[in-house]
């Protein structure tokens, strides 16, 4: 199998490298679905759907009785400037492939060729290229449209490449596998006055202070612990540039993260309320919305039992994580729906972290993933 893998990785390097150099962020991807879509046309086979404007489906049904497997791969980019300097570097300022969703996409076209030279002798397998998981949009979006609504699956996956970890190493862990995730925006309405004069206005720069001061209060952040809870400030803006002029509205972006829920609902609460307090004590109104929710990959035993056998039969070292990651990730809708997992893919010791400027897919782990990937299917189907 690996020698027919190995036919596949120059083309699969090639489109990698031309989707890196031309990133689209969440909901923007049409070019990136284009590309995706005139590759399968040319090198696989088996149905080709639009779904979502910019998501796109495989479909390979082998119309007899049998295991119905999704496997998924994210393809939007973030909004990042690129500091490295090799030739396929981005060419869209301020935009970058900084989680490896370019890698992510060419190990499921590597897939897409290895199920169309080995298609299922059973069952129906599905490979969804899905936009918009940076936002958390494009899970939700995909499962409502009407395509999904009809469809059911005995198990789903997906993985996601992991820097800090040896390559081509598999990361496992059952329940969990990642953080519950939402972002809160505050905005602050006061009044402006002369810069001599804060006294007859109202300056939310107090309020702001007081919130970021009990955001740290409330942080508890150790993720070995069941009750890690983390606040992080993203964003902060006050008043305007002219400096006559006390400010008088504000506004704080924050992203909030838990293992537990209602431990994530109850310290929300406290937030709101601090809130609250401080707009009544400073003479602030308010408004308080919420984005970017994620919900936690509930990894199902069996779904990891399976990854684990194929892990084993492809030969490859294995981890099992004694506590979750702390990002998010939008594949928890599906978890939550259907049996399943997500899988760590080591991508290097040495590798940049994720979300970092100059952190760039390695392609040595690619043969890896559409290895594992199609063991899986293997495996599942003879449950």
């Amino acid at each position: 199998m690996q020698e027919i893998i190995q036919q596949f990785l120059p083309k699969l390097e090639k489109i990698r490298k031309e989707i890196h150099k031309h990133p689209e962020v969440s909901l923007n991807e049409y070019a990136t679905a284009k590309r995706i879509e005139n590759y399968l046309k040319k090198y696989c086979k088996g149905e080709i759907i639009r779904i979502a404007d910019t998501g796109v489906v495989l479909l390979f049904d082998s119309k007899k009785k049998g295991k119905n497997i999704l496997l998924r791969a994210d393809t939007d980019a973030l909004p990042i400037i690129e500091i490295n300097d090799f030739e396929y570097k981005s060419k869209a300022f301020g935009v970058s492939h900084k989680c490896g969703h370019d890698g992510h996409t060419a190990i499921m076209l590597g897939v897409a060729e290895l199920l169309s030279k080995f298609p299922p002798e059973s069952g129906k397998v599905m490979l969804l290229f899905q936009p918009a998981e940076e936002d958390g949009k494009g899970a939700e979006i995909v499962l409502k449209s009407a395509f999904f609504k009809n469809q059911e699956f005995d198990y789903v996956f997906a993985l996601h490449n992991l820097p800090g970890f040896k390559k081509n190493k598999i990361v496992l862990r059952s329940n969990n596998f990642n953080a519950n995730v939402k972002s809160m925006i505050i905005k602050l309405d006061g009044k402006t006055a002369h810069a001599a004069e804060p006294e007859k206005g109202h300056n939310p720069s107090l309020a702001i202070a007081d919130i970021l001061y009990f955001s740290e209060k409330l942080t508890y952040n150790y993720p070995e612990k069941e009750d890690f809870f983390l606040i992080t400030p993203i964003h902060i803006s006050m008043g305007e540039l002219a400096y006559g002029i006390s400010a008088g509205s504000g506004e704080i972006h924050l992203t909030i993260r838990s293992w537990d829920l209602s431990l994530f609902d109850e310290k929300c609460k406290e937030l709101e309320d601090f809130v609250d307090r401080c707009c009544s004590k400073y003479k602030l109104k308010k408004e308080v919305s919420w984005t970017q929710e994620f919900y936690a990959n509930q990894n199902h035993s069996e779904a990891v039992e399976l990854i684990r056998r194929s892990a084993i039969e492809n030969k490859l070292e294995i981890q099992d994580m004694t506590y979750p990651f702390k990002w998010g990730e939008d594949f928890g809708l599906f978890t939550q729906k259907y049996k399943g997992a997500m899988f760590g893919l080591g991508s290097g010791e040495n590798c940049p972290a994720l979300h970092n400027p100059d952190y760039d897919f390695p392609d040595e782990i690619t043969s890896t993933g559409i290895q594992q990937f199609y063991q899986i299917i293997k495996e599942a189907n003879k449950t």
